[in-house]
């Protein structure tokens, strides 16, 4: 199992969420809410408004999301589902436990227990240089204030 966070739309209550929830694609058990040791931009852009962090440590925010535990199954899909490596790529970063709901193991408890965590988390290093100009969010909602509604792929 690996551990995965997710800031964007494959968060619960967003509009991808269902594919973490298709066993069809794998496994992936909600383990709690985090958010990034260090900041980082993320920025919603493109046509289909889609949320990026962009891999610039230390600038931005720190970026809040889930954290979720994955059988490889479910890894080689979130990586096909995100076009890594090509428009993201998955890098271990170190993520602060904000709540923590997993009831797993000792070495479980104790990591949460300690505060953070390291998770694979898809961000870029791959994106146009005027996105590092966008306004910068602490958090993603496809609904949210920001008014840049997230198109679907089945919309594209």
């Amino acid at each position: 199992m690996a551990r995965v966070f997710v800031y964007g739309t494959l968060k619960k209550g967003q509009p991808n969420y269902k594919h973490m929830i298709n066993t069809a694609k794998g496994l992936a058990k909600f383990q709690g809410r985090g958010r990034t040791v260090e900041k980082y931009p993320l920025v919603i852009a493109g046509k289909y408004n889609i949320p990026y962090m962009l891999n610039i440590p230390g600038t931005g925010h720190r970026v809040a999301g889930e954290i979720y535990s994955v059988d490889d199954q479910m890894l080689q899909f979130l990586d096909e589902f995100e076009g890594c490596p090509d428009m993201y790529q998955r890098t271990l970063m170190r993520i602060e436990v904000v709540e923590w709901e997993e009831k797993g193991g000792a070495g479980e408890t104790r990591a949460a227990a300690e505060g953070v965590v390291e998770c694979f988390v898809y961000s870029t290093t791959t994106y146009p240089p005027e996105w590092v100009g966008l306004p910068y969010h602490d958090s993603y909602d496809s609904s949210g204030k920001h008014g840049l509604s997230y198109v679907l792929r089945e919309s594209r």
